[in-house]
């Protein structure tokens, strides 16, 4: 009922308070009593000091006890007047400081606590949010305390693991990942850990997998916890590895058949030279050479087995992406090398009719055959480019090496002088020629240019 009184602001509180010494000056000053009356200014003086500050209190005080020493029925002597008037107003003066002390501690007790609420607030929402983010994570997340017992897991960690939803937690880590074991969790003393590993794990029904396990420690209080994430990488492992084998098998199939046709020439070339001997009369009746005519004919045979490349690995390719993924593997190395790069992709590259692992290492060859020519240079440039002319796309592979001495015998295999079998042109322009495109050179000032030249499979470019 009476806390109204002591809110409001500070011109609110100073008209009550002046109000309310008024009446009890007039009521002091009216009344006739031996009982005075001036202990009432406490009122107004707790009023005031509720919502001004030091200053106004003390003028306040030194007003009410005036007004209580003149309508005081009490006489006043120098002896006892003064030290009356000195407590009056150290009685005044303290009240008014007392309440101002209590309202700004019970400002910064609640400014605290609105604080604290909208932290709690905050947290609770940020709880909340994380706590979402967690369960609907396709990815496991697990986090153990120091004797590897899981304290808790989203529900993808229950399902790659196999294991009915809620029991995880209790249950040790190490069962279903046992690389963990060898993360000390014991020591305190111990750094922090973040790493990455790649490893087995075992579902609860004993099937293993390969886990990719991301990992890090934390402490709470003394105890060294560990928070994983942890995703089945087992379709990753077998999809890499049979488009392995497809890549294998794609890139022996054009090999031998590459390899097949320049038999077929040097035979052909031997049964000419045979055939001409025979029909000089010569060696009629020599059994050393008609072996060498049978073996001929044997060469032959085996070299027209049929190991064409099928066109069924052969689809639609974005060139644009599949530049920039090149960018990417091949950047770092090209740094390491202090090789300058030059990028000029134009843009609106239609999609090409290629096989796009076959693609890329037809392009990681070419980068490579610039990388081991340019080692000799000081200043060394590569500069990569594609566009496209109507129904074609070229890709050039520019460098400032020094250039090719016997261009003629680039596409060549075994040639002389190449590094390991020299099949790296050969069998690239192999490649490319599997899904009708084409690999040349071409010679510039102090440099070579490797094209490679593909179809495009936009229906809406022009023939020229």
């Amino acid at each position: 009922m009476y806390a109204g009184l002591f809110q409001g602001n500070r011109q609110t509180a100073l008209l009550r308070a002046g109000i309310l010494i008024a009446v009890i000056a007039l009521v002091d000053w009216r009344v006739i009593a031996e009982v005075p009356l001036g202990f009432l200014y406490l009122i107004p003086m707790l009023m005031v000091g509720s919502a001004v500050g030091r200053i106004p209190i003390v003028a306040v005080a030194v007003l009410c006890t005036l007004l209580a020493e003149v309508f005081s029925d009490l006489a006043w002597n120098l002896r006892t007047g003064i030290s009356r008037d000195v407590l009056y107003f150290a009685a005044f003066t303290g009240a008014g400081m007392f309440i101002r002390e209590v309202n700004n501690n019970r400002k910064v007790t609640l400014e605290h606590l609105h604080e604290i609420e909208r932290q709690r607030d905050a947290r609770r929402e940020a709880e909340e949010q994380l706590k979402v983010l967690i369960e609907s994570s396709p990815i496991a997340i697990v986090t153990t305390d120091a004797s590897g017992s899981v304290l808790m897991a989203n529900e993808a960690a229950h399902r790659m693991l196999g294991v009915p939803q809620g029991e995880l937690p209790g249950r040790a880590i190490y069962r279903h990942l046992p690389a963990l074991t060898n993360v000390s969790l014991d020591d305190a003393s111990q750094q922090l850990l973040r790493a990455v590993m790649q490893a087995h794990g075992v579902r609860d029904d004993g099937e293993t997998f390969l886990a990719d396990i991301c990992f890090s420690t934390y402490r709470i209080n003394t105890e060294t916890r560990l928070a994983a994430m942890v995703l089945d990488a087992s379709e990753d492992l077998r999809a890499h590895e049979v488009s392995g084998l497809h890549q294998l098998l794609a890139g022996s199939r054009i090999a031998v058949s590459a390899l097949s046709h320049e038999i077929r020439n040097v035979c052909g070339a031997i049964t000419v030279v045979h055939q001409n001997l025979a029909r000089d009369g010569l060696l009629d009746g020599n059994k050393d050479f008609e072996a060498l005519g049978n073996l001929a004919l044997a060469l032959e045979r085996i070299a027209n087995v049929n190991l064409q490349q099928t066109a069924s690995q052969a689809t639609d390719v974005d060139l644009t992406v599949l530049l920039d993924e090149l960018k990417i593997v091949v950047t770092p190395s090209l740094q390491e090398e202090d090789i300058s790069t030059q990028w000029k992709v134009e843009s609106g590259i239609p999609q090409v009719w290629a096989d796009r692992s076959s693609l890329m290492q037809v392009f990681l060859n070419l980068i490579a055959n610039s990388t081991r020519a340019l080692s000799k240079r000081n200043h060394r440039v590569l500069a990569i480019s594609a566009r496209s002319v109507g129904k074609l796309v070229f890709v050039e592979f520019s460098d400032n090496g020094g250039g090719v001495e016997h261009p003629e015998h680039l596409f060549r295999p075994f040639q002389s002088g190449a590094e390991a079998t020299g099949l790296g042109l050969y069998l690239s322009r192999a490649f490319m020629r599997s899904f009708s495109g084409e690999l040349r050179y071409q010679p510039i000032a102090d440099g070579a240019c490797f094209i490679v030249e593909l179809i495009s499979t936009d229906s809406s470019v022009q023939d020229l």
